[in-house]
């Protein structure tokens, strides 16, 4: 059963840093892309960073210059390193990642979330 657990949510002043982390479980890690979206009450989910297997970044328009994605294969951990928060970077925060059963079925996998509050 695939498994993802974020962590390092919580309130955080205008122009602070948070670290958040996704430690995946039932999957062969290091083989997949993972990701970081974001929702706001009343709004649509939407993407903030991705990482390739090979380590390859891509980021929001809003977040570039500030944001950071990064993996730790040894440990099945994908970081969002966040920088100059704005209040409008308040959302629960979820990981997601992809990936084929032994039937080679394809199914995608959301972590439960975690709450980033950016006020002062």
């Amino acid at each position: 059963q695939v498994q993802l657990v974020e962590s390092g949510g919580g309130l955080v002043q205008p122009g602070g840093s948070l670290r958040l982390s996704c430690t995946a479980s039932g999957i062969i890690f290091s083989n997949r892309p993972m990701g970081w979206h974001r929702q706001a009450p009343g709004k649509e989910r939407e993407l903030v960073a991705t990482i390739s297997s090979a380590g390859s970044t891509d980021y929001a328009d809003s977040v570039k210059g500030r944001f950071t994605i990064s993996r730790d294969n040894a440990k099945s951990t994908v970081y969002l390193q966040m920088n100059s928060l704005k209040p409008e970077d308040t959302a629960a925060y979820y990981c997601k990642t992809s990936y084929r059963d032994t039937r080679g079925y394809f199914y995608v996998a959301w972590g439960q979330g975690t709450q980033v509050t950016v006020s002062s």
